[in-house]
């Protein structure tokens, strides 16, 4: 198997670090990738097109972050099958999943290029930009179907150990999404609906490349066309595991709107230094959440072979893994906070905002690896249910519930920012509870 990464053998902490340095750089051109395109936006169209884009982009972070969670439904599945070298088993899960993609895909553009006026009214969207981002919505809908199916096709690599591939057509979306957006706004002027036609291509030119990728390996997961359809009750099973993964980034991301709009109440400054820190936020993760995704394939291949060992050494290494980065990272922004937040503004009060929150996060990093590392694990095991749990009472209810309270007693910015620290406790000490005790592995592999 060429092409591919067998995690059941070898050693443990190079697996996991190799499979999950391409989902690494994936994610950082990515979030580059999507600064370059408001850049773009911004500098060329206007100051409302980007506001209009910015209105729009809760709704795309739910529609991705829910594609990514039903994608991994599909990865444990696969990966568990690959992991016992059930090459039928292999077989029907692609052509479900690829089935399911399609299907998805359809649903969600004519739901999405439908509804997309009623969100943006229930979201509460100014009347001057309103008409941009219904505009862009629409058109971006109208190609999320290649979106859904390149996230499907991608999670079928990665559940087979091949996050190289993924890379590759990842880097093909961002540069074509970078050069058609200079095309389509700085030279043909077409404004935010060139904006939008920019990421629907990117992505059709990336589902294109991987879908040939699959249709064309000699591998076990090949891909042929006549087949694709869905396949005794796997469909049940990729839902079942898929779905709460899903809806948990969905109730998540929702629960970061409401932190967001308890920020907003302390004024432009407040607003500002905390936006500048979010965006390190978001890169200084990556690594963390890549190698929460690279558990949850060691586990899944290895579960399927049978070696319930390796899953526990697994859970150990990568833990630490993620234990040993936080620290080291959130040392090194501390040290250096004011020129970090700097990057972002020169005005002094922001900057020193933004090192005052900093002061919340980074010295408590260590323990939301703990919760995302090893809910990967867990999640490996097909238990998506329950880290979903997990992450709803910690990073949604408990949020909510603290906000209210917090702000009833005191409108102190302290205490809104103890709501990321108290919280990632919160969720580690439930994961650990749960999944130290090991009775998330079943005792003999599933086959089906």
């Amino acid at each position: 198997m060429k092409k591919t990464t067998i995690m059941t053998e070898g050693s443990i902490w190079k697996k996991l670090l190799f499979f999950a340095v391409p989902l690494i750089l994936g994610n950082l051109f990515q979030q580059l990738y999507n600064t370059v395109d408001s850049i773009i936006v911004g500098n060329y169209i206007g100051s409302e097109a980007l506001a209009a884009v910015g209105a729009s982009s809760s709704v795309v972070n739910l529609l991705i972050g829910f594609c990514i969670g039903a994608s991994a439904g599909a990865g444990v599945v696969i990966s568990q099958f690959f992991g016992a070298r059930d090459k039928e088993g292999v077989r029907k899960a692609v052509h479900t999943t690829v089935a399911l993609s399609i299907a998805a895909g359809i649903v969600m553009t004519i739901a999405g290029v439908l509804l997309t006026p009623l969100i943006l009214r229930a979201m509460g969207t100014p009347a001057e930009v309103f008409s941009q981002a219904v505009t862009y919505l629409q058109v971006f809908f109208g190609g999320i179907v290649f979106s859904v199916i390149y996230n499907m096709a991608a999670g079928i690599l990665n559940a087979v150990g091949n996050s190289k591939r993924s890379l590759v057509y990842l880097l093909i979306a961002a540069c074509s999404n970078i050069v058609l957006d200079l095309l389509f706004v700085v030279v043909l002027k077409m404004g935010i609906i060139g904006a939008a036609l920019a990421t629907d291509i990117s992505q059709l030119l990336s589902c294109i490349f991987i879908l040939r990728f699959l249709m064309r390996t000699d591998e076990i997961y090949k891909l042929r066309f006549r087949e694709i359809r869905f396949y005794d009750h796997l469909l049940g099973k990729i839902l079942r595991i898929g779905l709460p993964t899903g809806v948990q980034n969905i109730v998540i991301s929702l629960s970061n709107v409401i932190v967001q709009s308890t920020v907003n109440s302390f004024g432009a400054v407040v607003m500002a230094g905390f936006a500048a820190y979010i965006k390190i936020d978001g890169f200084n993760l990556l690594p963390v959440l890549s190698i929460s995704m690279a558990a949850t394939t060691f586990t899944g291949q290895n579960i399927g072979a049978g070696k319930l060992d390796r899953v526990k050494k697994c859970m150990i290494t990568s833990v630490a893994m993620g234990v040993v980065y936080t620290v080291a990272t959130g040392i090194l922004l501390l040290a250096f906070a004011p020129q970090v937040i700097g990057v972002f503004t020169k005005n002094r009060e922001v900057v020193e905002c933004g090192v005052y929150i900093m002061r919340f996060f980074c010295p408590f990093y260590w323990m939301l690896a703990v919760l995302q590392i090893l809910s990967g694990t867990i999640r490996g095991a097909g238990k998506t249910m329950e880290t979903m749990f997990v992450f709803i009472i910690s990073l949604c209810l408990y949020r909510i519930a603290w906000i209210w309270g917090a702000m009833s007693v005191k409108h102190s910015l302290d205490l809104l920012m103890m709501v990321y620290p108290t919280s990632w406790l919160v969720g580690a000490i439930l994961i650990l509870l749960y999944g130290w005790k090991g009775k998330w592995m079943p005792k003999i592999p599933k086959r089906d």
